[in-house]
C-alpha cells in the first residue's frame, strides 16, 4: 500500500527541487503529432510501442492504449510517450533487455524525452534505463519485478552490457540514470526489483538530476535509492566521471535491501572501489527513510590514504530534513555498531569526507543516530536525535560539530533518559534552550 509522503513545499531547498522539476517541464518536446498505439492496430494506431516511435519524429506525442505489450521500448528521439495509466498499461519486457531504453549513448544530444503511465515489468536488466540523455521525465510509473537476470548464489548479472561497469550485483535496478543530466525521476512506484533508483556515472556524468515523490520499497538486493560512482570503463582505475548536484528529495525508501546482509540502505552515497570516486554536492532531503537493511543514508568509501592512493571524492553533500527509523546496521569496513540512521564512513581507506551537513532530521528507532568515521569534520546540528541509545558515535579520528541538537529529552546530551554521545571530538552537545520544542518533523524554535 502507498503511504503518503510529508512535504515542507516553503522550505528553501524543496523549492530549489521543485523549480528543477519545473525547468524540465518547460523543456518538455513542443507539440508534435500525435500518434496512438493500441494491441490491436485498430482506427489507425500501430500495434506495437517500437513502430510508432520508429516512425515518429521529434517532438511527437505517442499515446498507448491499455493493453499488455511485449516489448523493449528503445527511444533515440524527442518524444513523449504516455500510457493510460500504470494499472491497465503493461510494456512486459520478460526475456528482453529493457522495458523502456532512453538511448542517448547512441543518439548523441538526446533531449526532451517523457515516459509516463505505465507498468514496466520483467525485464533481465532495468526496467527504464536512461543513458546520456538531457531533460528526460520519468514519472507516474510502476517499475517492479526487474532485474531477472540477477544470480543470487554469485551476485553476477548475466549478460549484462560491459558498459554497466558497477551493476554486476544488481543488474541496474528498476530505474537507473547514467550519464544524464536536468532530469526528472518523480512519483512512480519502485518495488520488487534487485534495487531501487540508480544514478550514476558509468558512462558519463550524472548531474542537476531532481528525484523526487518516489515509493521505493521492497527491492530486496540494494538501495531503495542510490547515488553511485563507479569506473568509466571496464578493469579501469581511473578517475570517475561523478554524480553531483543531484537532488534526492520528498520519496519514501521503504525495506530495501532486506535479503542479503549489507545489501541496501534508504539512501546510498557509494564509491565502488576503483579509482577516484566523485558524489558530490548532491542533496537528500524530506525523505522517509525507513526499515532498509542498511542504514538510512549510508556514505561508503572504500579507497585512500591508508592504502597510498588517492581519497575518493564524498564532498559537500546536504542530508537535511528527512525522518529515519528501523534501518539496519552497516557491515565489512564501514561497520557500525548497531542500527544506524546516517553512517559517514570513509572505510578502510581513510577517505576524508568533507563539508556533509546532517540537519533537520528526526531519527528514531536506531541504536545510534548518527555515525561518524572519517578524518574530516563533520557537521550534526538542529536535529531530533530521538533513537533513545546513541545519538552521535564519533568513531572517526576528526570532530563532529553537534551544537544544537534535541537529545530526545530537555536534559541534553547524556541525560538521564537523553541520547548518549560515542567517541571522543564531539564538541557543542549541550541541553537547548526550554523554548526549543519539536514540532512535526523538525525541531523549531519558538517565540
Amino acid at each position: 500500500m502507498r503511504r503518503s509522503v510529508k512535504r515542507n513545499v516553503h522550505h528553501p531547498i524543496l523549492l530549489l527541487a521543485l523549480c528543477a522539476a519545473l525547468m524540465v517541464v518547460m523543456s518538455l518536446p513542443a507539440a508534435g503529432i500525435g500518434r496512438c498505439v493500441n494491441p490491436s492496430g485498430a482506427a489507425g494506431c500501430y500495434k506495437t510501442i517500437g513502430s510508432a516511435v520508429a516512425a515518429a519524429s521529434a517532438g511527437d506525442t505517442i499515446r498507448v492504449a491499455a493493453g499488455t505489450y511485449k516489448e523493449d521500448v528503445i527511444i533515440g528521439k524527442s518524444l513523449s510517450l504516455i500510457g493510460a495509466g500504470p494499472s491497465t498499461t503493461i510494456i512486459d519486457a520478460a526475456g528482453l533487455a529493457n522495458g523502456v531504453y532512453v538511448d542517448g549513448r547512441d543518439h548523441a544530444g538526446l533531449t526532451n524525452v517523457v515516459v509516463s503511465g505505465f507498468t514496466v515489468e520483467n525485464a533481465d536488466y532495468e526496467g527504464i534505463l536512461v543513458t546520456n540523455a538531457s531533460a528526460v521525465a520519468i514519472s507516474g510509473n510502476h517499475v517492479q519485478g526487474n532485474d531477472v537476470n540477477l544470480s543470487i548464489s554469485t551476485t553476477t548479472c548475466t549478460g549484462q552490457p560491459s558498459w554497466e561497469t558497477g551493476e554486476g550485483f544488481d543488474c541496474g535496478e528498476g530505474i537507473h540514470l547514467s550519464g544524464a543530466d536536468h532530469s526528472i525521476v518523480a512519483n512512480n512506484v519502485v518495488a520488487n526489483n534487485a534495487g531501487g533508483i540508480l544514478l550514476s556515472d558509468d558512462t558519463g556524468e550524472t548531474h542537476d538530476n531532481v528525484v523526487t515523490g518516489n515509493l521505493s520499497e521492497n527491492n530486496p538486493y540494494d538501495c531503495g535509492i542510490v547515488m553511485a560512482s563507479h569506473a568509466p570503463a571496464p578493469g579501469s582505475t581511473a578517475p570517475h566521471l561523478g554524480v553531483v548536484h543531484n537532488t534526492i528529495a520528498g520519496n519514501t525508501s521503504l525495506h530495501n535491501g532486506y535479503k542479503v546482509p549489507g545489501a541496501g540502505a534508504g539512501v546510498g552515497i557509494f564509491s565502488d572501489g576503483t579509482g577516484i570516486g566523485l558524489v558530490s554536492s548532491n542533496v537528500v532531503a524530506y525523505n522517509f527513510l525507513l526499515n532498509n537493511g542498511l542504514p538510512g543514508v549510508a556514505f561508503h568509501s572504500h579507497v585512500g590514504p591508508n592504502f597510498g592512493l588517492p581519497a575518493d571524492d564524498l564532498n559537500d553533500n546536504v542530508i537535511v530534513g528527512n525522518r529515519i527509523s528501523g534501518n539496519g546496521a552497516d557491515l565489512f569496513d564501514t561497520a557500525t555498531p548497531g542500527s544506524t540512521g546516517i553512517n559517514v564512513n570513509a572505510g578502510a581507506g581513510g577517505t576524508p569526507i568533507t563539508g556533509t551537513i546532517i540537519a533537520e532530521n528526526t531519527i528514531t528507532g536506531e541504536s545510534d543516530d548518527v555515525v561518524a568515521s572519517t578524518p574530516a569534520a563533520v557537521n550534526v546540528q538542529l536535529n531530533n536525535l530521538a533513537g533513545g541509545k546513541v545519538g552521535i558515535d564519533n568513531a572517526g579520528s576528526s570532530t563532529v560539530n553537534a551544537a544544537s541538537n534535541y537529545w530526545g529529552c530537555p536534559l541534553g546530551a547524556n541525560g538521564a533518559g537523553c541520547t548518549t554521545t560515542s567517541g571522543s571530538g564531539i564538541s557543542g552537545p549541550a541541553p537547548l534552550p526550554s523554548r526549543f520544542i519539536t514540532l512535526g518533523l523538525l525541531p523549531v524554535l519558538v517565540p
